[in-house]
């Protein structure tokens, strides 16, 4: 039996490893040519699968799809899909948890050194011709600083090696069976008043949305630097903002902002105390191929009626409405 998946869009730059995982095995793929929700509603009649990575799949998209079973996300997070609504109908959603822990530790490291070294105005200033070593203040010394880490999954200890070896002493915030060699405080006020870098690696939820607001930026110390490599929305941006401004706050590395993209006159993307870059910390050469290959294999498990590993929603594989039956078994 043949099957039709919609790839609302999608993490690399061609479908090739998606191809090759579910064109053997009769998928037909069907490409939207963008992702607004009138388009992706129509697209979404017909199919059997929807596979997503940040196109906003939406109750309406989910509602004009009477035949879809699954949807699976290109990445961890799945703040773009409605999942409420998909467990009404019984559609199982998918995420691909692992694939990028490297590359996402990585890029936060990258963040907080270029931060520390203010290494954006002197590169750009040199490139554009100058050599003017007086264009920021001293370089800081991370060397027995603290780094406190708001979350301490996959990405989160990864970090922690990585921080040790540069003399750094890893803080974390105590969470219920808290194990492990990395000390902990019981509370978030505890965490950033004492941490000179605060790195979030949190889930978007309600709970979570702007845990990091003004009340919580005035609790950091004026020289601490934040970071973000999660999700835009886990950070008040005007809170944020005025903090930077003001100087109350040493500095902000955000691959994640909200909104996304901020607007292209929007202050914090010309702060000297900013380092910004696109969404893309996930990315690298290994880590597309890893993604795209796990979320098509979890699309095409559940179109096989097998349980795939990474299920968002789980109770909906006991519910009446589930309609890929099997799957319950």
């Amino acid at each position: 039996m043949s099957y039709r998946i919609l790839i609302t869009d999608h993490p690399a730059a061609t479908l090739e490893v998606e191809r090759s995982v579910l064109e053997p095995a009769g998928v037909e793929l069907v490409v939207a040519e963008n992702t607004d929700p009138a388009t992706l509603s129509t697209l979404a009649a017909d199919v059997d699968a929807i596979a997503t990575c940040f196109a906003q799949v939406t109750a309406e998209v989910l509602d004009n799809a009477p035949r879809c079973r699954t949807v699976a996300r290109f990445g961890v997070g799945v703040d773009n899909i409605d999942l409420a609504r998909a467990g009404e109908l019984g559609i199982v959603v998918t995420n691909v948890p692992v694939y990028c822990v490297d590359e996402v530790a990585d890029h936060t490291l990258m963040l907080m050194l270029a931060l520390a070294r203010h290494l954006v105005p002197f590169a750009a200033d040199t490139a554009a011709g100058g050599w003017d070593r007086n264009l920021a203040t001293n370089p800081i010394r991370l060397r027995d600083r603290v780094f406190g880490t708001v979350g301490l999954g996959a990405i989160g200890s990864a970090l922690i090696p990585r921080v040790r070896a540069l003399g750094m002493r890893p803080l974390t915030l105590r969470r219920p069976g808290h194990t492990g060699d990395v000390p902990a405080v019981d509370t978030l006020a505890e965490l950033l008043g004492t941490a000179d870098v605060i790195s979030l690696h949190l889930p978007l939820t309600e709970a979570t949305h702007h845990v990091i607001g003004a009340e919580e930026l005035a609790l950091m110390k004026p020289t601490a630097l934040l970071l973000n490599t999660s999700r835009g929305p886990l950070v008040d941006t005007p809170a944020l903002t005025e903090a930077l401004t003001r100087r109350r706050l040493g500095g902000a590395g955000l691959d994640v902002t909200e909104p996304e993209p901020l607007p292209r006159t929007h202050p914090l993307r010309t702060m000297d105390n900013v380092v910004l870059t696109p969404h893309y910390a996930f990315s690298s050469d290994g880590s597309m191929a890893d993604l795209s290959r796990a979320a098509a294999r979890n699309a095409l498990a559940v179109l096989s009626g097998q349980r795939p590993p990474t299920v968002v929603n789980p109770e909906v594989l006991g519910a009446p409405q589930l309609r890929t039956p099997e799957l319950a078994r």
